[in-house]
Formats: structure tokens, C-alpha cells, sequence
């Protein structure tokens, strides 16, 4: 029987993807805007959130808001967003931002400094949700909130989406999503890649597991 996964990729000798200018690397600066979409009470969520924080051994507090896991989302909303506009703006880099809809939507006015310095607005989902035991049509439906909302933010449909912490089921829902690309996991190689997992989309390299499609700044 042939092993489903691919472990042959571009092999011994990757094509040259011709990077602007002649240039050896293409870079891409991604600042994750996720703040206002953790889990918290105050979203509806049955617990507070335990993921990506300072706290050692978070674990989800059941029906009570966790202050400090607040105030550290409420940091990245409040001071380290716009200290990295800050940095960003004043060398003239373009940068694409992951947005969770949830939290452009709680920020009129890190989505209208987003826009005013020209950077491109990914989806990065509805809310910051662990999708690994969830119900594909439950997942389908958020994916499709998510670009409602992203749409009703910013005033366009995302042409880009990352999706952080995916399910078994998550390249698919995305490709079929679609938005001009496909779906990737994109530790698979370092250069981007048109291939069958998620309908053939195109696949996008980055640092961590997850679905993308679309096209992205660099």
C-alpha cells in the first residue's frame, strides 16, 4: 500500500521560485492579533483561557474570569501592538496580521492603524479556539462567521487564513472555504507549494502547524 503522506517534497533539486530582485530569501513579518478572542466569561466561553500566556502551568478556570490571563492579552491590545506598529511603520517593512475576527472587532482602532500603514489583514479564525475535538460542521460554520465578521471589520473578505490549533478535517474546510488558494501544513519545506493536501491550494511555509490559504505580503 503507498504511504499517504508526503515525504518526498521538491527532493534533491528545489526549483528556483525567483524571488523578486534575485533575492536567496523571502521574508514575511506576521504580527498575531488575537487579543479580545481568547476565552473568557465575558465572550460567552465556559471558562478562561490557558494558552500562550506567562502564566506557568495555566489551566482554564470553569466559569471565572482569570485577571492576570486577562491582563496579559489586555498588554498586547493596549502597548505591544503599537509598539510593534511603531517599529514596522518607522522602517517601512510590510507586515501581515493574523487576526482573530473576534478581537479586530474589539479593536476599531488597531484594525484602523492596521489599514493606514497598508498591511495586509489575514484571518486567523473566529475566536482562538482548539478545534482538535470539534465537529467539522461546528468548524465550518465559525470559519464562515469568521470571514463574515473579518469582512464586516475591515471592509474586505480576507485573502488569507491561519488557522493556529486545527482538527483533522481543518486543511479541508479551508481549502474548500477557498479565498484564491488552498490549505497547507506549512512545516512541510520552505518554499511555497501547490499540492493535494486541501484540494490542491497553495501552501504557504511558516513556524507552526496549521491551514492557510490565500495570498500573503512578504
Amino acid at each position: 500500500m503507498r504511504y499517504v503522506r508526503d515525504m518526498r517534497g521538491y527532493g534533491a533539486s528545489p526549483p528556483d521560485p525567483q524571488w523578486p530582485e534575485g533575492a536567496f530569501v523571502a521574508v514575511q513579518f506576521v504580527v498575531n492579533y488575537e487579543e479580545g478572542g481568547e476565552n473568557c466569561i465575558l465572550h460567552g466561553d465556559a471558562a478562561s483561557e490557558a494558552f500562550l500566556s506567562d502564566v506557568v502551568g495555566a489551566a482554564p478556570w470553569p466559569g471565572k474570569r482569570h485577571w492576570n490571563m486577562e491582563s496579559m492579552y489586555e498588554y498586547g491590545a493596549r502597548a505591544g501592538f503599537w509598539r510593534l506598529h511603531r517599529m514596522f511603520t518607522e522602517a517601512r517593512l510590510p507586515v501581515t496580521v493574523f487576526g482573530v475576527a473576534a478581537a479586530l472587532a474589539r479593536s476599531p482602532d488597531q484594525v484602523a492603524a492596521m489599514q493606514d500603514a497598508g498591511w495586509e489583514v489575514a484571518s486567523h479564525g473566529l475566536k482562538w479556539i482548539d478545534y482538535r475535538d470539534h465537529d467539522e460542521a461546528a468548524e465550518r460554520a465559525d470559519l464562515a462567521e469568521a470571514v463574515r465578521l473579518h469582512a464586516e471589520v475591515t471592509g474586505e473578505r480576507p485573502r488569507g487564513l491561519y488557522v493556529g490549533r486545527t482538527s483533522a478535517w481543518s486543511v479541508r474546510i479551508a481549502a474548500a472555504r477557498g479565498g484564491g488558494g488552498g490549505g497547507s501544513r506549512p512545516r512541510v519545506g520552505e518554499l511555497p507549494f501547490w499540492g493535494p493536501r486541501g484540494g490542491g491550494g497553495l501552501g504557504l511555509p511558516g513556524p507552526s502547524g496549521g491551514s492557510q490559504w490565500g495570498r500573503s505580503s512578504s
